[in-house]
């Protein structure tokens, strides 16, 4: 594989879809909503499609991904490779994956952690799900914008499913975080304070680190989306006693534990 397209220019497409460009292998990127200043611009996903030897597809959700199959499949034969870096369910995965095949072409199950710095400073971490030749067929470019590459299996769910599972632990660590530190405030302790203690606790951690300048500043400018964070997290497909979201909604209905406003933290945290 010599060049990649990109399809979904948001916060991480958008970043990764740039480092490809200064590394001279991108042939296309394409958003729905139209970037035409973009280096390598194609007015359609099919133009992507059919200039890139890969095409990675990194936008919303399972619908969305759907939509762009729907349009580049006519466009996929032997030779093309699908690297699929939307955050997915494992079924899913299955579909897109019968879907490419069909057509000759190779699927690849991709998903990523590590937000928006990581995808500019290319320490994004892939969760690889696919055969071994596929794997060592888009390695040289998804090195360009990552800093370790984890093969997961040889099925491509798997890596989906991986991909929920750190996205359920992130959400619960965040939640925990925001609660905290909103319920120290309102007992009339600082965030100095707050986060020295946090710093010889077992339960500090260097996603912790990572947001505290965000929480102590009240800058809620997005790493990664929240609507995409709580749409994983209540995914309908995952066991029911996993879903997160009950547990990121609960009110303790006992006096004893403090309400903390943990709806409003949920809905502006620095995600």
């Amino acid at each position: 594989m010599k060049t990649i397209g990109v399809i979904g220019l948001g916060i991480i497409g958008g970043a990764w879809a740039k480092h490809y460009a200064v590394a001279g292998v991108l042939a296309g990127c394409w958003n729905r909503t139209p970037q035409p200043t973009r280096p390598q611009w194609k007015d359609s996903p099919e133009a992507v499609a059919d200039a890139a030897d890969a095409v990675q597809i990194v936008v919303a959700d399972p619908p969305a991904v759907q939509g762009v199959l729907d349009r580049i499949l006519p466009r996929l034969g032997p030779g093309k490779i699908v690297i699929q870096s939307s955050t997915i369910d494992p079924d899913s995965s299955d579909r897109f994956r019968a879907q490419v095949e069909a057509r000759g072409a190779r699927y690849l199950e991709a998903p990523f952690t590590g937000s928006k710095p990581a995808a500019e400073q290319r320490k994004t971490v892939y969760y690889l799900g696919g055969p071994a030749e596929v794997i060592a067929a888009v390695q040289p470019l998804l090195e360009l914008v990552s800093e370790t590459r984890l093969t997961i299996a040889a099925e491509p769910r798997k890596a989906a499913a991986l991909k929920l599972a750190m996205n359920l632990n992130l959400a619960v660590m965040l939640e925990g975080l925001c609660e905290a530190l909103t319920f120290v405030r309102r007992a009339g302790i600082s965030d100095d304070i707050f986060f020295d203690a946090l710093a010889g606790n077992a339960g500090n951690s260097s996603f912790a680190k990572l947001k505290e300048s965000k929480l102590r500043t009240g800058d809620f400018s997005p790493q990664f989306s929240v609507k995409h964070m709580t749409r994983t997290c209540a995914w309908p497909r995952l066991p029911r006693r996993t879903r997160p979201c009950r547990c990121l909604r609960r009110r303790a209905s006992g006096s004893s534990w403090p309400r903390t406003g943990a709806g409003a933290m949920k809905i502006s945290a620095p995600c």
